[in-house]
């Protein structure tokens, strides 16, 4: 397995930065929380980073001239700025110092993982810890790569849908798979129709699955699936 990718977190917003921060860490990531812009920036000249998410209107230091100074430092790393404005200017100065991304206050978590995994798809030798190939599934071999199921018997191919949703509940064992995160993260919208396709693949997976009987896709009451081992 890849190392995980270490994330620096700016937000002077307490609440929410401990929300985001725990959030992150919960997906598979090493995020690092700091309250300003000045004890960031310290941050980032003592460790090393793969990826930066910055509150512009922070105390001491704002994101945009914390972003100046890591970009003086590390020129290629990716920079997502939070705002709680809405504002063309913001946006236009984001982009001009070289932000991958800009997430205007309020959004969803899955929108934020969303956004930072196209970023580090982006990014040229960043690989979010979720491109692994191999899974164990209790005694089955998931090939996400392949797109195959073995048993130790019989190696069983997979469709492209079938082998995306399991590679998400995989990601995810033991913990909520969210619906409406998997749902834009296949199809690329939650509407009703790609939420009864997702059902029927789910339906399949559990077919599929049955081989090893200690194995299991739980509903999870309006929140998603957990895959169990």
């Amino acid at each position: 397995m890849e190392d995980k990718i270490k994330i620096l977190l700016a937000e002077d917003d307490t609440n929410l930065g401990m929300l985001l921060n725990e959030y992150l860490n919960a997906k598979g990531f090493l995020s690092t929380l700091c309250e300003d812009g000045e004890i960031a920036l310290e941050t980032f000249l003592n460790k090393p980073f793969d990826l930066c998410i910055f509150d512009v209107m922070m105390p001491k230091k704002d994101g945009f001239t914390l972003a100046k100074d890591v970009r003086k430092i590390n020129s290629e790393i990716p920079i997502i700025f939070l705002t709680a404005k809405n504002m063309k200017e913001d946006v236009l100065a984001g982009f001009k110092l070289g932000a991958d991304d800009y997430m205007t206050k309020p959004f969803s978590m899955e929108e934020l993982m969303l956004r930072i995994e196209a970023v580090l798809r982006r990014s040229t030798g960043l690989k979010p810890e979720d491109e692994q190939e191999i899974y164990k599934i209790g005694k089955l071999t998931f090939n996400a790569k392949k797109q195959t199921l073995f048993d130790g018997e019989e190696e069983e191919k997979l469709t492209t849908k079938e082998s995306e949703l399991l590679r998400l509940l995989c990601i995810n064992v033991n913990k909520v798979l969210e619906r409406n995160y998997a749902l834009k993260h296949i199809w690329s919208d939650d509407n009703y129709f790609n939420a009864r396709s997702m059902d029927v693949y789910i339906t399949k997976l559990r077919k599929i699955l049955k081989k090893d009987p200690s194995v299991a896709i739980i509903n999870i009451h309006g929140k998603g699936y957990k895959l169990t081992l």
